[in-house]
C-alpha cells in the first residue's frame, strides 16, 4: 500500500496565529494549505484577487515618491583659508 506524498516546507520566520511559535508552520504546495506541526492550527491560503490591500501609511497616494526639483550644490574645501 501506498500513501500520498505531499510535498511540504516549512516557511522561515513563521509565527503560528494560534500557539504563537515561531518555524513551526508548513504548507502544502499542492493545496496551499499552511499548517501549524506544533498545535495542529491549518488554514487554507486565500484566494488571489478575494481580499483588497489594506490601506497603510505607505501605500496612501500621498507617501509616494514625489520628485524634488534639482539644485545646484556648491563644494567648499574646508583646507583652504580665506581670510
Amino acid at each position: 500500500m501506498t500513501t500520498p506524498t505531499h510535498r511540504r516546507r516549512f516557511i522561515a520566520g513563521a509565527v503560528c496565529p494560534r500557539c504563537a511559535r515561531m518555524d513551526k508552520i508548513v504548507v502544502d504546495l499542492d493545496t496551499d494549505l499552511r499548517e501549524c506541526v506544533s498545535c495542529g492550527f491549518s488554514e487554507e491560503r486565500p484566494q488571489s484577487g478575494s481580499t483588497a490591500e489594506l490601506p497603510t501609511r505607505v501605500s496612501r497616494a500621498s507617501a509616494r515618491r514625489v520628485e524634488t526639483p534639482t539644485e545646484a550644490v556648491t563644494l567648499i574645501d574646508p583646507g583652504t583659508d580665506r581670510k
